[in-house]
């Protein structure tokens, strides 16, 4: 029996590559939003402009995963078309 894929458990993982001002809007949507928050770190030593990388995990319903991962990238400042 197929289940409606509302309702079917998902697993995500994955990560954003973030302006430093963005990080705290980013974290704040994706634990709002039951995304949890893995590692927060930076590659680089000296880079400008400042870039954070946020991993993330998460297991939950596929509409929910989508809202909360929507929910994080509306508050990364990119330009939309």
């Amino acid at each position: 029996m197929k289940r409606p894929l509302a309702t079917t458990p998902w697993v995500t993982t994955g990560y954003f590559v973030l302006l430093a001002g963005e990080v705290s809007p980013v974290l704040r949507a994706l634990r709002e939003n039951g995304i949890e928050v893995t590692a927060l770190h930076n590659h680089m030593l000296d880079d400008q402009p400042r870039v954070l990388f946020v991993h993330f995990w998460a297991n939950d319903d596929t509409v929910r995963l989508a809202q909360g991962l929507r929910a994080a990238l509306d508050r990364v400042n990119v330009a939309k078309s």
